[in-house]
């Protein structure tokens, strides 16, 4: 025989935050999901049955006290999870739905404020880099998704447009691409080829970083080799030298080369300035 465990609180993993009235949206997610797992939302499911009398049958009794112990249950525990500050607004309560209702009442003007908020986000949404068009697209989707539980839809067609306007202009001839297509792609099409179309653009870039880092080195290169003056090798001692056709002396030691200077009056000749 199968044995059926029961669950209980200790056992959900669900992460519920205490409702502060602007996360009120994933607060009655969490709630909800928590309550359902838990098998105790009968009495957000269904109305209330009628009150025991002296003649209500088993059936009456058994379908009654389910009732009666899932409200129970659910108005401690949502209790426990919304803040001091707003619980008392809600607090005259006695029965889930009446609960659940004050609290969806009381938070209607948050969802108007919520939607102004993701609408300027939404608007506000550029892609300002080759990187991350995976991660800019979920961003966009997200928003969008979250407009439409308020209420606020937008067409595939126009998600893709905007989407496709959002991206930086190296991005340029792939939206030419798009808009010459015929066919519309869906939001995950977009995605898809914006990717591929990330990995190209990251290429191409690399390899223009790579020849400029090239042509930078060669220009640094020429630059240092300017302006030094060559040592004039083979030039040596034992040479002929050019103005007295003789070997093993240097331009300053040629007597021919002093008699010059000395004639020429430059300078007196090496054995008159030694005297």
């Amino acid at each position: 025989m199968q044995v059926v465990k029961l669950a209980n609180f200790s056992d959900i993993r669900c992460d519920i935050p205490e409702l502060k009235g602007d996360n009120y949206k994933v607060w009655k997610e969490r709630v909800f999901l928590h309550l359902g797992w838990m098998d105790i939302d009968y009495a957000i499911k269904k109305d209330e049955p009628p009150a025991l009398t002296d003649t209500s049958i088993a059936a009456d009794i058994t379908l009654y006290e389910r009732w009666e112990r899932s409200n129970r249950l659910n108005m401690m525990f949502i209790k426990t999870r919304i803040s001091a500050s707003i619980r008392g607004s809600v607090d005259q309560h006695e029965k889930v739905r009446d609960l659940l209702k004050a609290i969806d009442d009381q938070f209607v003007t948050s969802d108007k404020a919520l939607a102004s908020t993701l609408i300027m986000k939404f608007s506000s949404l550029r892609l300002t880099s080759v990187k991350g068009v995976r991660k800019h697209i979920t961003q966009i989707r997200d928003i969008v998704a979250q407009l439409k539980k308020l209420e606020v839809e937008m067409s595939e067609s126009f998600l893709v447009l905007y989407i496709l306007n959002t991206l930086p202009h190296q991005y340029g001839p792939f939206k030419i691409s798009y808009n010459t297509h015929k066919d519309k792609w869906s939001i995950n099409e977009l995605m898809t080829m914006c990717v591929q179309e990330e990995r190209r653009l990251v290429m191409e870039q690399g390899e223009s970083a790579m020849l400029a880092t090239r042509g930078k080195g060669k220009s640094q290169a020429n630059q240092k080799g300017k302006g030094k003056i060559l040592p004039q090798a083979g030039i040596k001692k034992d040479s002929n030298y050019f103005f007295c056709k003789k070997k093993g002396h240097m331009k300053k030691e040629c007597t021919k080369f002093q008699k010059w200077l000395a004639d020429k009056g430059f300078a007196k000749p090496k054995e008159a300035s030694e005297k």
